[in-house]
């Protein structure tokens, strides 16, 4: 696998990801190629709505509505999505031709260099599934993490229940 793509795939957090910014996250990544990854986590949804924040695409934003945090990476720059692919916020939808009217936003990445998620796969801090078309634009992103474990084979399916604070077990 190491030298397969994984674009296109979801990264699911496992129990020993040891990074609080990625506990319980799955990862949609969008390049993989030998210098690194980069993708964005769908399952971290804001507080606040996209249309406060970028104008014009914000309107379009699919449920719930609102900006996502798609990582530690570079949050100040906004990334969209839309079910053909990415788009470019910086021309207003009007502007655009075949303008999509469902659009998912997300404030800041997720990045890898050279060999990082190769190690951190070696290391189990990941399992790499593949993603349906729904995952990305869930109108239930709390519950994403748990619905893709739920639908892999065991015994990665049985983490589903794996609770998030052990000590309340």
């Amino acid at each position: 696998m190491a030298d397969a793509s994984l674009a296109g795939r979801l990264l699911v957090a496992t129990p020993l990801i040891g990074d609080p910014n990625f506990e319980r996250t799955v990862i949609l990544v969008l390049a993989h190629v030998a210098e690194g990854a980069f993708g964005v986590v769908l399952n971290r949804p804001s507080l606040t709505a996209a249309a406060e924040l970028v104008p014009g695409w914000g309107e379009r934003a699919a449920e719930p509505g609102v900006m996502f945090i798609g990582g530690p990476v570079a949050p100040s720059a906004v990334i969209g999505l839309h079910p053909g692919g990415a788009i470019d916020l910086n021309v207003a939808p009007e502007d655009t031709p075949d303008a999509p009217d469902r659009v998912r936003m997300f404030a800041g990445s997720a990045g890898w260099g050279f060999e990082q998620l190769a190690g951190e796969l070696e290391d189990g801090a990941w399992w790499v599934v593949d993603a349906k078309p729904d995952d990305t634009f869930t109108a239930d992103p709390e519950t994403l993490w748990s619905r893709v474990l739920r639908r892999q084979p065991a015994p990665t399916a049985w983490f589903a229940q794996f609770p998030s604070d052990l000590r309340a077990n």
